[in-house]
């Protein structure tokens, strides 16, 4: 873990006026109100925000709703809107709130300083925030990508600054595992990580789909190669660039500038022909 170091930061132009200290309470859901002069009305994918939250309600998950007193012994919600209406539906009378001393027009100031400054956490964040959670699906995402030696990359870099055997295309093997599940998928990984593809920036989207749909298409490539009875090459689960050994990636995955068809029975052996066939 690493401790919070601003240290790295200039300081603000001119001093901050922070305002009134906020209070920390737990508040009636009955209590709450949502002035329309600022908040929007919940629906569509609101709506189903709201649902998801109400099924997999967990308080290590509910962030305390910031609010303020109004007229009536009431309490304007300035976020938490979608939480407060979640915990409502499955029958929670109270939620902690942030309780701020602060007008209409200051409300709808926050509601949009607290709407408009979120940091977006972008799809690698959150799929390995998903492993170190448990999901079952990020978990075996980890593992076909660790049984073909590749690391997906926990935030964007630029291609230059790639090593290889790292990707930053978690989509593309997200679809390829849904298109043509797991045997496939490693068996395309490793037609670059394990041949002399295997470069800074080849793991990229547009050359693992081709190679997804090309042997997903065709499982005779697919499971053409050394190392296996008869010739045919059987992926083990676990095994690979970081599971111990594994057989050979299948011969026709040569490096790129090979051959332009492949062999009757073989994968191809060029990319260049594997985006032509894609």
């Amino acid at each position: 873990m690493r401790p919070i170091d601003a240290s790295e930061y200039a300081g603000p132009s001119s001093p901050p006026e922070p305002g009134a200290a906020p209070m920390l309470q737990w508040i009636k859901v009955e209590d709450l109100v949502v002035d329309d002069a600022y908040q929007r009305p919940i629906y569509g994918a609101g709506r189903s925000n709201v649902r998801r939250i109400a099924e997999d309600f967990r308080w290590s998950k509910f962030a305390p709703v910031i609010v303020a007193p109004v007229a009536g012994g009431k309490f304007a919600v300035i976020d938490g809107q979608h939480r407060a209406t979640a915990a409502a539906l499955i029958g929670i009378e109270t939620v902690p709130a942030q309780v701020i001393i602060a007008d209409q027009v200051e409300q709808a100031a926050a509601f949009k300083s607290i709407n408009g400054q979120v940091t977006r956490m972008h799809k690698l964040a959150l799929h390995h925030a998903a492993i170190a959670s448990g999901d079952a699906s990020a978990a075996e995402l980890q593992a076909v990508c660790d049984a073909a030696g590749v690391t997906v990359l926990k935030y964007p870099k630029p291609v230059q600054s790639l090593e290889p055997g790292q990707t930053l295309a978690l989509g593309a093997i997200v679809q390829g595992l849904k298109d043509f599940g797991r045997e496939t998928v490693i068996t395309a990984l490793q037609c670059v990580t394990e041949t002399e593809n295997n470069k800074p920036g080849v793991l990229n989207g547009q050359v693992l789909r081709a190679l997804f749909a090309t042997l997903g298409g065709n499982h005779a490539w697919r499971d053409a190669g050394g190392g296996a009875p008869g010739g045919v090459r059987r992926h083990r689960p676990g095994a690979g660039a970081r599971g111990g050994p594994s057989h050979a990636p299948p011969e026709g995955c040569g490096r790129v500038g090979g051959p332009g068809r492949p062999p009757e029975g073989r994968a191809p052996a060029d990319h260049r022909w594997v985006r032509a066939a894609a």
